[in-house]
């Protein structure tokens, strides 16, 4: 039952920010890019009794994926405004921050 509470709390959120984005598209994306998602995650998951140092851990890997993602938004954003479809300019994105994140774990392996 608590799951589906969850799917449902961030399914309501998630419909309200894309039909903001219907009528107001420049104000969806400020409202999108808000950590909605990292934020709900964090919430659920102190929720069900996640230790402190999960919680933390789990911040620190949504802000590692921070320049991936902006990279991602970046390469779609550009390729919509050449006229690239959806679907390709998503898979362009999605392999840009693939590629990100490889480079990051190299750069900064411990």
């Amino acid at each position: 039952m608590f799951f589906l509470t969850k799917v449902m709390v961030s399914a309501i959120i998630i419909g309200a920010v894309t039909e903001v984005a219907r009528y107001f598209p420049k104000y969806g994306g400020i409202i999108a890019a808000l950590p909605l998602v990292s934020l709900l995650s964090l919430f659920w998951l102190s929720v069900q009794g996640e230790k402190i140092t999960n919680l933390s851990n789990f911040a620190l890997g949504v802000l590692w994926g921070f320049p991936a993602t902006a990279v991602l938004l970046l390469v779609v954003a550009l390729s919509l405004r050449h006229t690239i479809p959806l679907s390709i300019s998503i898979g362009l994105g999605l392999v840009s921050w693939f590629v990100v994140l490889y480079i990051q774990d190299i750069l900064f392996r411990s």
